[in-house]
């Protein structure tokens, strides 16, 4: 009978925490859902741009699973540097050059395989093939290739459990309430307590970076000062979007369940799986912040740009803290309408 009873509280604990219980069912079916979209796609398709290739040999390699297209040499570089074709193969001197763009190991295997099906066609022998990469080199492995996504995920994800966690703790001992009944605005709460946890998130965005760089060494091509200051930028919008969801919580537990539904869906479209082949999911990963931060990373450390070179993910990362605390801000009119 005391069994009983202690299985009949839980049972009327779940039911009562309605929150909990979908997410028990729902959360589950969405992540597997988006795990089958992403690892379900047909095997990479690269896109090649063709330059005075003589007919015989273009007609073998239109017939491997690739999309080609004929462009200028001029057109082709433009084309690479903005990363809308995987390479370009140009005929010149009675040999093949190939331009890799290099980024992503992915597509470079995938120009690779058809360059080698192609090859099996032809002569070998008498196919003559200089290689060259636009960014990275046979170097840059698949762990160099996710390592900037990575780093921006680490830094997202304990940044948002720990500034949620946190302020949700502030809020549930009351120390909230205490501050709400001073003479203090709502904004200088707000901005008070994101400037204080920025102090940690600045260290950790420091020690995450440079640990995956100097320790692991993950490739990087461009500035380190670049990486901090997108990492930074990271940490703050994944700390003021913890602590607005935070104060939708009522307890650790609940904010805790935030996370298969705002932090496991990025990673799917921050640039480890390519989903450019279904419109809808790339346009659906486009609305999250870590898909900025990621390309933002990516573009310094694999490709070598500038910061200037990312000021649109930038901005939006800065967009996205700016909307979060805001939001926040509002929040505080639960507690206190001033």
């Amino acid at each position: 009978m005391r069994v009983n009873a202690i299985i009949k509280r839980i049972v009327q604990q779940m039911l009562g925490d309605k929150r909990s219980t979908a997410l028990m069912f729902i959360a589950p079916l969405f992540v597997m859902t988006l795990l089958w979209l992403v690892l379900d796609m047909e095997e990479y398709e690269p896109v090649i741009a063709l330059t005075d290739v003589p007919d015989s040999i273009q007609e073998v390699l239109e017939e491997q699973d690739a999309s080609f297209s004929k462009m200028t040499m001029e057109e082709a570089e433009v084309a690479l540097k903005r990363q809308e074709i995987d390479a370009q193969f140009a005929w010149k001197n009675q040999q093949m050059n190939i331009t890799m763009e290099g980024s992503d190991p992915t597509a470079t295997s995938a120009v690779q395989r058809v360059l080698n099906e192609a090859s099996k066609q032809m002569n070998p022998g008498n196919l003559q093939v200089d290689i060259k990469f636009l960014h990275g080199s046979t170097d840059v492995k698949l762990f160099d290739n996710v390592g900037p996504v990575l780093i921006g995920f680490f830094v997202f994800f304990f940044t948002f459990i720990i500034g949620g966690v946190s302020f949700l703790r502030e809020r549930t001992q009351g120390t909230l309430e205490r501050l709400l009944a001073t003479p203090l605005k709502r904004w200088e709460i707000v901005t008070g307590y994101l400037s204080g946890f920025g102090i940690f998130i600045i260290l950790q965005s420091i020690i995450v970076a440079a640990f995956s760089i100097y320790v692991l060494d993950i490739y990087m091509a461009g500035s380190f000062l670049a990486v901090i200051l997108i990492a930074i930028l990271l940490a703050i919008t994944a700390l003021s979007l913890g602590t607005l969801l935070s104060a939708y919580a009522k307890n650790e537990f609940q904010m805790i369940q935030f996370i298969p539904i705002v932090i496991v869906p990025q990673v799917f479209f921050a640039g480890i799986f390519h989903t450019e082949s279904i419109a809808w999911l790339d346009a659906f990963g486009k609305i999250m912040p870590l898909y900025y931060g990621a390309d933002a990373l990516k573009e310094v450390m694999i490709r070598g740009q500038q910061l200037s070179d990312v000021w649109g993910d930038i901005g939006i990362l800065i967009g996205f803290s700016v909307v979060f605390i805001l939001l926040n801000i509002a929040a505080l009119k639960r507690h206190r309408k001033l």
